[in-house]
């Protein structure tokens, strides 16, 4: 396991802290009492770069703390609703409304986040309110399950590449497959579901 700077643990502890209501780089100079931004931004690095923290690139404020060290087995993963989003935009884009802590067990890749399912076009296998665990990456194979933006929406779809067309399909058989718009991309793939809805 490395050993972290001192300005490191500090730095990782206000990062913690500040969880739900990030700082910004010039709060974090301020408190770390440090000379530049610079010096913070290359701090970050250094967590980012043995394993203590990941950040989402669109977004310096959105990132998620690997628990304490890479050694531990909890995993803090952002969640993120299935919201409108503009032309040319991420779900990644915002904010997160939600870290939550996972086993590593049921995370097959660090660089993963969460949605939470709307509606029950993906029933049986998602329920509306599920946490829907998403492997970043915007490659598919034909009947992947992947979130993806499509028509200005965050969807949950089951999908399929046919010559220059994407069809877009859910389980829940009410639910006629359609096509893909213009604006289509895929934010992830789905690697598991957790069933969160308690009512």
């Amino acid at each position: 396991m490395k050993t972290l700077h001192s300005t490191q643990k500090k730095l990782l502890e206000l990062l913690k802290e500040h969880f739900d209501d990030p700082l910004t780089i010039r709060e974090l100079q301020e408190k770390l009492d440090v000379s530049s931004t610079s010096l913070v931004h290359h701090h970050i690095l250094q967590l980012e770069k043995n394993g203590f923290l990941k950040r989402n690139p669109n977004n310096p404020q959105d990132y998620e703390i690997i628990a304490d060290s890479p050694d531990k087995k909890i995993i803090f993963l952002n969640l993120y609703g299935l919201a409108h989003c503009g032309p040319g935009e991420s779900i990644l884009d915002g904010s997160p409304v939600d870290r939550i802590p996972l086993s590593r067990k049921l995370v097959s890749s660090a660089d993963s986040f969460l949605v939470k399912a709307k509606g029950d076009s993906m029933y049986p296998k998602i329920n509306n309110g599920d946490l829907v665990i998403t492997k970043k990456t915007n490659n598919f194979d034909n009947g992947d399950i992947v979130v993806c933006v499509n028509n200005g929406g965050a969807l949950i779809k089951k999908i399929r590449k046919e010559k220059d067309h994407i069809w877009l399909f859910s389980i829940n058989e009410k639910f006629e497959p359609f096509l893909a718009t213009e604006d289509f991309k895929v934010e992830g793939l789905v690697k598991g579901v957790i069933s969160y809805n308690l009512e």
